[in-house]
C-alpha cells in the first residue's frame, strides 16, 4: 500500500505527459519535423541553466519564466523557417539549434558550480519524486493548451498535414505554425522540469509512431497512442522501482522495447492476414 501510494503521483503524472504528448505527437510527425521537441527542450533546459547561471534557484518561477523565453525565441524561428521557401530542409534547422542549445547548455553548466545533479535531471528527468501541486499545476496548463487545441483543431491539422492547400486557400500557415510552436512551447518547457528531455521526446514521438502502424485515422490514432503511452508508463514506473534504475532512463528503453514488440507484431499480423 505505501508503494501504491508513492506510485501515484508519478503514474498520474505520466498519464498527462502521454495524453498532451501524444496528441502533439500526431502533428509532429505529420509535419515531419520528429526532432522539434527534442531541439524545444533542449533549448528550456538551455534557458533554465542560463537563470541558474544568474543565480536564481532551479524550481523557482523566475527560471521556469527563463526556460519558457529561450522556448518562445526557439518556436519563433522553427515557425518563420517552415513558411520560407528555402532549399535548406527544417530538419537541418531543428539538428543544428538542437546541437548549438547542448553545447551551450554544458558551457553554461560548467560555470554554475555545484548543479551538475540540476543538469542530469533535466536530461533523464525526476519524475518518480514528482508532487501532487507540481501534477495539479502541469494538468491545469494542459487543460488550457489541450483546449486551445480542439477549439482549433481543424485549422492546426489542415496546417499539419497539407499546409500547401491551405496557402492556396489564403490562410497564414506562420500565424497557425507560430501559434502551434508556442502551444507546444508551453508543454515542453513543463513537461522538461518533470520529466526530463529524452522521456519528453518519447512521449511525443514513441506513441504516434506505435500508432501509425495499425491505425490511419487521427482518432484511432489517438486511442493506440494514449493506450501505448498508459500502459508502458505504468511498466517503466513498476520496472524502474522493483529493479531500482532511474525512472526515466527505464521509461524510455521500455518505450523502445514495447515499439519494437508493436513492429514485430504488425508484420506477423500482415502476414498472417495475406496467407
Amino acid at each position: 500500500m505505501d508503494q501504491l501510494q508513492f506510485l501515484a503521483a508519478p503514474f498520474v503524472a505520466s498519464l498527462i505527459l502521454a495524453g498532451i504528448h501524444t496528441y502533439l505527437g500526431l502533428h509532429v510527425v505529420e509535419r515531419g519535423v520528429i526532432f522539434v521537441d527534442l531541439a524545444l527542450a533542449q533549448i528550456a533546459a538551455l534557458g533554465w541553466a542560463v537563470a541558474v547561471w544568474y543565480g536564481i534557484a532551479p524550481h523557482s518561477p523566475q527560471a521556469y519564466i527563463f526556460s519558457l523565453a529561450f522556448t518562445f525565441i526557439g518556436a519563433a524561428i522553427f515557425a518563420n523557417v517552415r513558411d520560407r521557401k528555402s532549399n535548406i530542409p527544417l530538419e537541418a534547422i531543428i539538428g543544428i539549434t538542437y546541437a548549438v542549445s547542448s553545447a551551450a547548455t554544458v558551457l553554461v553548466m560548467s560555470k554554475a558550480v555545484g548543479q551538475t545533479e540540476h543538469l542530469e535531471h533535466m536530461l533523464v528527468g525526476n519524475l518518480l519524486f514528482v508532487s501532487w501541486p507540481e501534477v495539479g499545476k502541469t494538468a491545469a496548463l494542459y487543460g488550457v493548451i489541450g483546449a486551445f487545441h480542439y477549439i482549433f483543431r481543424e485549422a492546426f491539422l489542415a496546417v499539419s498535414m497539407n499546409p500547401s492547400i491551405e496557402r492556396i486557400r489564403g490562410v497564414s500557415v506562420r500565424i497557425w505554425d507560430l501559434m502551434f510552436y508556442a502551444s507546444f512551447g508551453f508543454v515542453v518547457t513543463s513537461s522538461v522540469s518533470i520529466a526530463g528531455v529524452l522521456l519528453v521526446f518519447c512521449y511525443l514521438i514513441v506513441p504516434s509512431v506505435g500508432a501509425m502502424l495499425f491505425a490511419r485515422t487521427i482518432g484511432r490514432r489517438l486511442l493506440i497512442g494514449w493506450t501505448m503511452g498508459a500502459l508502458v508508463s505504468a511498466l517503466g514506473i513498476f520496472l524502474s522501482l522493483t529493479l531500482d534504475f532511474p525512472t526515466g532512463g527505464t521509461i524510455v528503453c521500455t518505450f523502445g522495447l514495447v515499439l519494437v514488440l508493436m513492429a514485430v507484431g504488425k508484420q506477423f499480423w500482415t502476414r498472417f492476414a495475406s496467407a
